[in-house]
């Protein structure tokens, strides 16, 4: 038992849910917020997976890739959005042992892809730019499926570390949690079990599952820049930047976001700071995720400018 619970043996007991102590003020807004949050999730991404899979001008790597992105920023939305539409809804807030373990692993399962996936695609882009002849189309195509199931095993792996661990700690007195979902940092914060196997599995999470595929786009934009400035044509340095860019600010929302959600001060967030790091991170950007690949994306409109007319034909 944790020393800073003394009275852990005794009062240890078998926790069936959790109550989630951040919905304690501005239910209807809060749920008026997440529901629109939630509809233009689904709205983005559900058009970004629709265009890949009928036009076939998108069926190259780069867009195959983009459409697990969106599936991964359905899953997340989906995880825990729901659940905080109900609770806004609720006098308590309140969520299943069984169901916040299954949100977590969840959770850490799309975070571990969602790094993976983010380093594939920049690698996907410094193919195209740097090594465009010897990174032919139909090879690119062949390694696709696999690379993406590569992302998709490497976080449920990362995933289930972090629910075993999560598994075992145990609770004293009152089960709360200060925030409106379950993550590893707010499950942690409950507990009065010995977290240490758990902060040390988060700190070996950062470092391969997050920092190495960071440095991985880190190193292939550098490439990419290099190679950009190097080309003769104004006009192949703009379209260039422009397959490029959408992704670049994908990557950095995403890559703070994540560090500041897993890899808090020793002193921690205040519960508002807290939850407004988690929201961000699993909610907010999701939601942008759509918006910033199609906002400057000739293609992505073009496909959804045909779909369009094609629907609109009697």
């Amino acid at each position: 038992p944790d020393p800073a619970c003394p009275m852990a043996d005794t009062n240890q007991t078998q926790v069936t849910e959790f109550v989630l102590l951040s919905f304690s003020h501005g239910r209807p807004f809060l749920f008026a917020l997440f529901l629109a949050i939630y509809l233009a999730t689904l709205l983005g991404n559900s058009a970004i997976l629709s265009l890949v899979s009928l036009d076939p001008h998108l069926h190259s790597p780069m867009y195959f890739f983009l459409s697990h992105l969106s599936c991964l920023d359905l899953c997340y939305s989906s995880v825990t959005v729901p659940k905080i539409l109900a609770n806004a809804l609720r006098p308590q807030a309140t969520i299943s042992y069984g169901g916040c373990l299954a949100q977590l692993f969840l959770l850490m399962w799309c975070a571990g892809a969602e790094c993976a996936l983010l380093a594939v695609m920049a690698y996907d882009r410094f193919a195209a730019v740097c090594q465009p002849l010897r990174c032919s189309q139909a090879l690119r195509r062949s390694t696709s499926a696999t690379a993406a199931a590569g992302c998709w095993l490497w976080g449920l792996l990362d995933s289930a570390v972090h629910t075993l661990l999560a598994a075992r700690l145990s609770f004293c007195g009152a089960a709360q949690i200060q925030h409106i979902f379950c993550d590893v940092p707010p499950l942690l914060g409950a507990t009065c079990s010995d977290t240490r196997p758990n902060e040390l599995a988060l700190h070996i999470s950062s470092i391969f599952v997050g920092l190495s595929p960071f440095l991985l786009v880190v190193i292939s934009y550098l490439c990419i820049l290099a190679t950009v400035l190097g080309m003769p044509l104004a006009t192949s340095r703009r379209k260039a930047f422009s397959t490029c860019s959408a992704h670049l600010i994908v990557v950095t929302l995403y890559f703070v976001a994540a560090n500041l959600n897993y890899n808090r001060p020793s002193s921690g967030y205040s519960p508002a700071a807290d939850t407004l790091v988690s929201v961000l991170y699993c909610i907010i950007i999701p939601m942008l995720n759509p918006l910033v690949y199609s906002l400057h994306n000739q293609e992505v409109w073009g496909a959804l400018r045909k779909a369009v007319r094609v629907s609109a034909t009697p």
